[in-house]
């Protein structure tokens, strides 16, 4: 399969589209979420990665956006243990390093790290394998970047300290998006659905439909607002909630849709597995 991701070779987005989809992919490399959308509609990919949440750093509100902006579909989802790692040049050592690469996200999981070394210039970058296969590339001394270790084992880099993320139980959610929904449904599978919502402007609207969720046994494991453009302080919101009967959930909808203005399915899926103990092994 041909699958987007965000990043290069040996990045988190990699690692969760070989995880999902097996290691028989043709990869199309992406340094930005925003290239992603139109690849998927001209048909150049079958598939893409995208971050939506980290368990520190919170939603990617701008990866919701475009999600729902150009009808991408939600197939699946992935947790994925971000474990950081410094790498350079082999040869090199901590006290050699006199600046660090890479991507804001994976800088913020390792502020605590970050600390212990003032004396260290921090660049923020567009990937953290990119990072680590510019100073393989260019022979680059004095630099580090924080990646994961198939990063380091891809692009020959030595790990001068492992596992540098301040929270060992640091978790990013990633999404499997296609171009259209899969209407072919699996009932004995898929067991999870992303919908978005808009509320009319009845008081207790949101809790009505979220008491609707309850009655309908929906295991609500996620609500996310946010503001509507050119409507002040008027948001939609963004749910994820699990079931184990695909036609109470059907009935569930059908129920949600007669209490809101507006009714979107981003995606039913299988539910993720829960990887905490992995995280931490």
């Amino acid at each position: 399969m041909k699958i987007a991701i965000q990043g290069v070779k040996g990045s988190f987005h990699h690692l969760v589209a070989k995880e999902f989809f097996g290691n028989d992919i043709d990869l199309n490399e992406c340094m930005s979420f925003n290239e992603i959308p139109e690849l998927l509609r001209n048909g150049t990919v079958e598939a893409a990665i995208m971050a939506i949440e980290n368990t520190n750093t919170g939603s990617i509100l701008s990866n919701y956006v475009l999600i729902d902006k150009y009808d991408l579909n939600i197939q699946g989802e992935v947790y994925l243990p971000m474990q950081h790692n410094l790498m350079a040049l082999d040869g090199q050592e901590l006290s050699d390093i006199e600046e660090i690469w890479s991507h804001p996200i994976a800088i913020k999981n390792c502020e605590s790290f970050l600390r212990k070394n003032p004396h260290i210039k921090v660049i923020e970058e567009k990937d953290t394998a990119f990072v680590a296969k510019q100073i393989n590339d260019l022979k680059i001394k004095g630099i580090a970047a924080i990646a994961s270790k198939t990063a380091a084992d891809m692009y020959g880099l030595k790990i001068l300290e492992e596992s540098i993320q301040g929270d060992q139980l640091n978790i990013t959610r990633f999404f499997i998006l296609t171009k259209s929904r899969d209407f072919s449904v699996d009932i004995n599978l898929h067991n999870k659905a992303s919908l978005k919502f808009i509320t009319n402007h009845e008081l207790g609207s949101l809790a009505e439909v979220l008491n609707i969720c309850v009655r309908h046994n929906l295991n609500l494991s996620r609500i996310q607002s946010m503001p509507i453009v050119n409507e002040p302080w008027n948001y939609a919101f963004y749910i994820d909630h699990d079931f184990n009967d695909y036609l109470e959930y059907c009935n569930a909808l059908l129920t949600i849709e007669k209490k809101v203005d507006t009714l979107k399915i981003l995606g039913e899926y299988t539910k993720g597995k829960e990887i905490f103990e992995k995280a931490v092994s």
